[in-house]
């Protein structure tokens, strides 16, 4: 028999050196139908006995319920998978040198073995007397019926707990399902897998590497980085590792203990394991060789079978996740590219104080077409260096690469039809871009919101044009804050032939002027007009901040949860007049 399958169920059993109400009533029993002083439930571990039922034990013992190997009888009765009798163990050729014969007065015993369904002995139900003893055969009957019983409870725990660990698995299955279905990124996939075994009982590590060229590489958790990632980060495919082999071989790797890790793989795998602590490893390759999924013990594990299929499932699981998270790597970098070569720097107006925060969406693929826009007007007069101000804001509908480009076109066709108009006005560039949505294929629509400054004695004059987008905020210098609630319901290349209009109105020195997307106030399961308020509030409170500092309040929490949309903002505030 598996010493490892022993140690197991022995696991499984939930008894240890602590007293159980059934076990200390096996021993009473004991005690009393063989008359006896001291009777023990004693299980063999891998280095001491303990006794989770015990009567008539003297102390130090009894407190202890246990006693290291030197001390056991126990153990010849699980090495032999029979009963021990002996009438005086001091004149026993096994037992006649034991410490337990002076230190425990075990002089006379009888010890039964108990087992579980598969034939592992377990420890010993037994019997001792202080004096030699001839053991009756009804005593020894009885001695055996009542192991039998005792062997039929622990098997019952064995079969419960058994049962518990399989809906365990189940449910683990369940979660991996939804959980790392739901990852961003491989460090978030790493992150998530762990947190699923995070229990005591589970495996100490679980670790994700992934094949490339040169070999396997770890997927690090940088919040969780563990000493192998941060010495070992690298494996070649040649390595004596078990990872390495599951992925050459393309089968599962078991290692049930450090003997098994030393017959079959490298010295430095061997150090490697030691060094963490690690005494077995379960490595299942992922599919088409993209790397494996490890679980670590930090003691002699026995897999099984429900256990190696939940875990298999597992390992699919991931490597669908790690798929689609490299496949959304890929979209998500090229769109990031493409909208921060089109995103605008700021110019450096006399008289205003400018700056922009732009967050990509991080949900899944939800790459976004927001987009913020300033620059000025050549001068109205070739001797007036006094050069407008032109500000605009959009979102065009959709999240996807298609989104970031057609973000650039509409950009640059609005800053075409403002330089094409005479008067820059702001509601016939929209209506432009209208039209050029009519007769190009760009899409379902924008909402944008689009505004000229122009500098005015003692303050500056705001024209603006709103297509279906969120209305801007403005904060005057007492500190209170309203929406420039004027606009037309319209989107960009919606069918109705509906006229634009061009608002109006004035921003004193030290007014605040915030533009947004909805990025930045909506969310699940709030109305939009609350997370609207909250944004006004916060500008009311927080207006005279330097405006980088406004943008990270405004946008506080907003950068550390998974968001479905971008976010773009753009803050200006009078500081003087224009020149």
């Amino acid at each position: 028999m598996s010493e490892l399958g022993r140690l197991e169920a022995l696991g499984l059993a939930g008894l240890s050196a602590a007293a159980d109400p059934g076990m200390d009533r096996f021993a009473r029993l004991v005690t009393r139908l063989l008359r006896v002083p001291v009777s023990l439930v004693s299980l063999l571990e891998t280095d001491r006995q303990v006794f989770p039922g015990m009567v008539g034990l003297a102390e130090p013992w009894a407190g202890r319920r246990e006693t290291p190997l030197s001390h056991s009888f126990c153990q010849h009765v699980v090495i032999d998978g029979r009963p021990l009798i002996i009438p005086d163990t001091r004149e026993h050729a096994r037992t006649r040198t034991s410490p337990a014969i002076p230190d425990l007065q075990v002089i006379a015993y009888a010890g039964m073995p108990l087992s579980d369904a598969d034939g592992h002995v377990l420890g010993s139900l037994c019997a001792i007397d202080h004096v030699p003893r001839q053991w009756t055969e009804d005593e020894l009957q009885d001695l055996g019926d009542l192991a039998a019983a005792c062997s039929v409870e622990m098997r019952l725990r064995i079969a419960t707990e058994r049962i518990r660990q399989d809906r365990d698995h189940a449910e683990v299955l369940l979660r991996a399902a939804v959980e790392l279905g739901h990852s961003h990124d491989l460090a978030d996939l790493t992150r998530r897998l762990r947190r699923m075994f995070a229990t005591p009982s589970e495996p100490a590590l679980v670790g994700l590497l992934l094949a490339d060229r040169q070999g396997l590489w770890r997927v690090i958790d940088p919040d969780d980085v563990k000493p192998v990632e941060s010495t070992a980060g690298r494996l070649d495919l040649d390595a004596g590792f078990p990872s390495a082999q599951a992925v050459r071989e393309q089968r599962t790797v078991f290692v049930p203990d450090r003997e098994a890790l030393t017959a079959a793989f490298s010295p430095e795998a061997v150090a490697a394991y030691d060094e963490l602590g690690l005494r077995s490893v379960l490595c299942v390759p992922l599919p088409r060789r993209r790397g494996v999924l490890v679980w670590c013990w930090p003691h002699p594990h026995t897999l099984s079978l429900t256990e190696e299929a939940a875990l298999t499932a597992v390992a699919g699981y991931a490597s669908q996740a790690v798929d689609r998270t490299l496949f959304v790597e890929t979209r998500l970098s090229t769109a990031a590219q493409l909208q921060a070569a089109m995103l605008t720097e700021l110019p450096t107006v006399p008289g205003l104080d400018m700056a922009a925060l732009y967050l990509p969406a991080t949900d899944q693929d939800m790459v976004g077409g927001d987009w913020y826009d300033a620059y000025q007007l050549p001068p109205r007069l070739p001797d007036t260096p006094q050069r407008a101000l032109m500000l605009s804001i959009g979102d065009i509908i959709g999240h996807d690469v298609q989104a970031a480009a057609v973000m650039g076109q509409v950009r640059s066709m609005l800053r075409q039809a403002t330089l094409g108009h005479s008067a820059h006005s702001p509601a016939a560039a929209l209506d432009a871009v209208d039209s050029a949505f009519d007769a190009l294929p760009l899409g379902p629509g924008a909402t944008a919101v689009h505004a000229r400054l122009d500098a005015d004695v003692g303050r500056w004059h705001l024209t603006w044009s709103n297509a279906g987008h969120p209305a801007p905020l403005l904060r005057t210098p007492d500190g209170r804050v309203s929406p420039l609630e004027p606009h037309d319901l319209i989107l960009l290349g919606a069918p109705s032939g509906l006229p634009r209009h061009d608002h109006e109105c004035e921003l004193p020195l030290g007014s605040v002027l915030l533009l947004y997307t909805d990025g930045l106030v909506e969310r699940r399961d709030t109305d939009i007009d609350t997370t609207i308020a909250k944004a006004a509030a916060t500008l009311s409170a927080h207006g005279d901040q330097p405006l980088r500092q406004l943008l990270e309040t405004l946008s506080h929490g907003l950068a550390d949860a998974p968001q479905r949309d971008d976010v773009a903002v753009l803050v200006v505030r009078v500081t003087g007049e224009g020149t």
